[in-house]
């Protein structure tokens, strides 16, 4: 009398009759149980309301594998099963309740989007079982999942065939993963850490600002502090402290640490001088030297806007030395594009491309490859002046001298464009 591999959902489930062997309601379903210690993918039980059960009575369980389905549709209770009283547990996870109208995150869209329901499906244990699962197939975000939930109590073969007529807009449950709640019992969902770590930095920045506060909160704690600290860089300077709040002292450095040291200064700049302090001193020595020598130019100077972060070799280097300086690199290696010949003063002998160092042999002087025009700023060069040289020359990257002509820092081109975008 098995029905398996029939699809069902949230709010079809809820309220729904659960029946014992012979055919008698025991109750009817209340919610819907994920336990994710246990399994993230499948629910685990469904909570009833017993039939002549009080208010006040503590609810009740069913196990999923304690239930069969009937072809009709209906849900029975194994010979001999009865339910259980729900154990209180806050890691379980309650699907109409934690779930629908919550925000998640379409990894593949990049976008945020609004649980309306969850897709189900019954699947035997085995082929030819009696036993079943209920597997999380999609989230629903689209408006059939809102109009079947509004539907929801009307006859389900009248409400599907009315659901069915809209279009289904899908998000496969295996995109997202479950974390721990808030203290207001809102679930919080993250992506899984290898697909999140393909996302563009900028990506991430756009689903944090259009993620509620708490979502927002819990998703930014969540990232590891390199991924953090790219996505921190492309928020705005109001929501950087928003994010930033509520961590303490030792927590903010450790993302601070992982920035472009330009990046960092702009960042700790915009921050009360008291909380400023408190981070610079949780940082490293040599992390905290960097940012607090820049934080001592004007914003919108050329100081203001370079980082230190740049490869730099003595003249005389060969390419084997340029090849292990990249590998050591500890900065974002991504905004690397020529690499720095300085004399014995630190002034610029000449500038090597990175693509010359694909065509020659590891002891190749650099000196001898071909190199590019080297143009440069003062380090009191305004922001105007910084955009019009990257303009004029089609520059990747500006070197900024100081007042006796050495290299103090870099400005790249993604720095413009954020000084473009600010006053545009």
């Amino acid at each position: 009398m098995t029905k398996a591999n029939q699809r069902t959902s949230v709010s079809t489930l809820m309220g729904a009759s659960v029946m014992d062997a012979r055919g008698t309601v025991v109750g009817r379903v209340r919610e819907l149980v994920v336990a994710p210690e246990i399994d993230t993918s499948h629910v685990y039980g469904l909570v009833l309301k017993l039939n002549g059960a009080k208010r006040a009575d503590q609810p009740s369980l069913v196990l999923i594998a304690d239930l069969r389905l009937a072809r009709d549709g209906e849900l029975r209770l194994r010979e001999g099963a009865v339910p259980s009283i729900l154990p209180a547990d806050d890691t379980h996870l309650m699907l109409e309740r934690d779930l629908l109208d919550q925000q998640i995150i379409d990894v593949y869209g990049r976008k945020v989007v609004r649980v309306n329901d969850v897709d189900l499906l019954w699947e035997p244990i085995q082929e030819g079982s009696l036993e079943l699962l209920l597997r999380i197939a999609e989230v629903e975000v689209g408006l059939r999942g809102a109009v079947r939930r509004l539907l929801k109590g009307l006859h389900t073969p009248t409400a599907d065939r009315i659901s069915s007529r809209f279009s289904p807009s899908l998000i496969p449950w295996e995109f997202v993963d479950l974390i721990d709640r808030d203290p207001s019992r809102r679930v919080k969902l993250k992506i899984e850490q290898n697909r999140l770590s393909q996302m563009h930095p900028s990506d991430i920045a756009d689903i944090l600002e259009e993620l509620a506060p708490a979502e927002r909160q819990a998703l930014f704690i969540s990232l590891n502090e390199e991924i953090a600290a790219e996505a921190l860089e492309e928020v705005r300077p109001r929501m950087q402290q928003a994010l930033l709040e509520s961590m303490d002292s030792g927590q903010v450095a450790d993302i601070v640490e992982e920035m472009d040291p330009g990046a960092a200064a702009d960042l700790l700049s915009e921050l009360p001088d008291e909380r400023s302090e408190a981070i610079l001193e949780e940082m490293e020595p040599e992390e905290r030297q960097e940012v607090e020598e820049l934080l001592e130019f004007s914003g919108d100077s050329a100081a203001g806007r370079m980082t230190t972060d740049y490869v730099a070799l003595p003249a005389d280097a060969v390419l084997a030395q340029a090849i292990a300086a990249l590998r050591d690199f500890e900065g974002d290696i991504e905004i690397i594009t020529d690499i720095y010949l300085l004399d014995a003063e630190g002034r610029i002998v000449s500038l090597i491309p990175l693509v010359q160092l694909l065509l020659a042999s590891p002891e190749t002087p650099l000196t001898e490859l071909p190199h590019s025009h080297v143009v440069t700023c003062d380090i009191d060069a305004n922001g105007r002046k910084v955009a019009e040289l990257f303009d004029k020359y089609n520059l990747r990257s500006l070197p900024v001298l100081d007042h006796e002509k050495r290299l103090a820092g870099v400005v790249h081109a993604e720095q413009v464009i954020a000084l473009l975008r600010a006053n545009h």
